[in-house]
């Protein structure tokens, strides 16, 4: 196996695309290996890195059939679910809390306290 090419920051050729740039495209990279690495240098750390793929190699995104939305709106639904108080959050619960923000952080003088 040989070493990836690897190109600087703005400086990869035509025909080769990171995985976000393929979606903008109503493409998706359909199983094929990495083709080429993309670098971006940073002062204090390592470089910043992303994968390319060759567009000429690349498939159709799969449609959403109706199955595989209603799953996602499921796991999502799952997300916003709060499991100390089991109410819709709203919003995705962070993971570092586990749970809503009212729960993680009750308020001390209770729910009549002054707003002063």
């Amino acid at each position: 196996m040989s070493a990836l090419p690897v190109y600087r920051w703005h400086l990869a050729p035509d025909g080769l695309a990171t995985r976000r740039q393929l979606r903008a495209l109503g493409l998706r990279p359909g199983g094929q290996e990495v083709a080429a690495q993309l670098e971006r240098p940073r002062r204090r750390r390592g470089p910043l890195v992303a994968y390319l793929y060759r567009v000429d190699l690349a498939v159709p995104v799969r449609p959403m059939t109706p199955a595989r939305r209603a799953a996602l709106e499921r796991a999502n639904a799952a997300r916003r679910m709060c499991p100390s108080c089991r109410r819709d959050a709203g919003y995705v619960i962070p993971a570092a809390l586990g749970c809503c923000v009212p729960c993680a952080y009750p308020d001390p003088r209770g729910s009549e306290g002054s707003t002063l």
